[in-house]
């Protein structure tokens, strides 16, 4: 089966950011190496089309299991059929790690609730806030978040 054959032929046009995708190429190779664009541009096909491999067999993986949600092992078992059984076990462990790191983010509080505890006008209000933030570090200007501004407020009543 080509792979042609194995991606759907009515997917829109994917990529990927080609920002990240430059960063990702420069680090796995030396800081003397130069990669042309033409060259930046063909391994960021590559991986989409990779990508689009690894998702479609795992999604034939998910229909032989009768599942309708893809899960890691259905992606881990797709890497075993398409050949690349050698990298399962780091994949497995980058899996792990990504795992370790969500429940870190979320145990530290990055991802809480708090917004889906906010009324409308707070929302709204948060989102102005993070607006003006935003552009005030586009001109160049150093903004102190309210938290700190709040203590440097104390530490002068104190003196």
């Amino acid at each position: 089966m080509e792979s042609m054959d194995i991606v759907s032929k009515t997917k829109e046009d994917a990529s990927l950011p080609k920002a990240t995708m430059t960063k990702i190429i420069k680090e796995m190779l030396p800081p003397d190496v130069r990669v042309a664009r033409d060259a930046q541009d063909l391994l960021i096909e590559c991986c989409v089309e990779f990508i689009n491999l690894i998702s479609s067999e795992s999604n034939e993986v998910c229909n032989r299991v009768d599942k309708r949600k893809i899960a890691p092992e259905h992606v881990l078992k797709a890497l075993e059929v398409l050949g690349f059984g050698e990298y399962i076990e780091e994949v497995y462990a980058a899996y792990e790690q990504h795992k370790l790191e969500t429940v870190d983010t979320v145990r530290a509080g990055k991802w809480s609730n708090s917004v889906a505890e906010m009324t409308e006008e707070e929302a709204v209000a948060a989102q102005q806030r993070m607006f003006a933030e935003a552009r005030a570090r586009m001109n160049g200007v150093v903004t102190v978040p309210p938290k700190q501004q709040d203590s440097e407020a104390e530490q002068k009543l104190d003196s």
